[in-house]
């Protein structure tokens, strides 16, 4: 029969060494029966890893079946939040525009006062003295009596203004300030 003789550089075990390594094979195979045999991880590793596999699953199905409703639920909202801001935008230019024709309601007024008063007429009482000046605009209505003391130099006006009765003066000041433009005689 032939014999076997170990490869050349190699050390031969000793009896009492394969023994041990023996011992040694035997308790691996006891401790991991599993992978020790074939190869394959054991089924507690298994079964984790389906479970995490079947989570993920799950999630991404859940997200999937989610998606759709959640993409149609903001949408609505924009659409509503976009009517609400589209309201207020129309809300203030509806404002800004009674606020503009205010306006130009009151510079049409006060270009036909001032169109009221002639140059001639406004360059009467700028000759006049003040205390005459201020008895006959105190006889006026409170338009005209405005329209000639707003061409009059503020100098002549002040000192017009200064001789009338102190109610008849503040009330042809707010008409030359437009304070009572919105006011009418009655």
């Amino acid at each position: 029969m032939p014999t076997f003789s170990p490869p050349q550089g190699r050390a031969t075990r000793s009896p009492n060494q394969s023994i041990l390594l023996g011992a040694f094979a035997v308790a691996a195979l006891f401790a991991f029966p599993a992978s020790a045999q074939d190869g394959r991880a054991p089924e507690s590793q298994k079964s984790k890893a389906n479970a995490d596999r079947t989570a993920e699953n799950d999630a991404s199905r859940f997200c999937a079946n989610v998606a759709p409703s959640v993409a149609e639920a903001r949408i609505a909202w924009q659409t509503k939040r976009l009517g609400e801001l589209d309201a207020q935008v129309k809300q203030r230019l509806a404002d800004l525009e009674k606020a503009e024709a205010s306006v130009h309601e009151w510079v049409a007024k006060r270009d036909a006062m001032l169109r009221a008063a002639s140059d001639d007429l406004v360059a009467i009482y700028a000759r006049m003295q003040p205390e005459n000046a201020a008895v006959q605009l105190s006889a006026m209505d409170d338009q005209m009596a405005a329209a000639i003391l707003a061409k009059l130099k503020p100098s002549a006006a002040g000192a017009i203004l200064d001789e009338m009765e102190a109610e008849r003066a503040s009330k042809l000041a707010s008409f030359l300030s437009g304070a009572s433009a919105g006011e009418k005689k009655s």
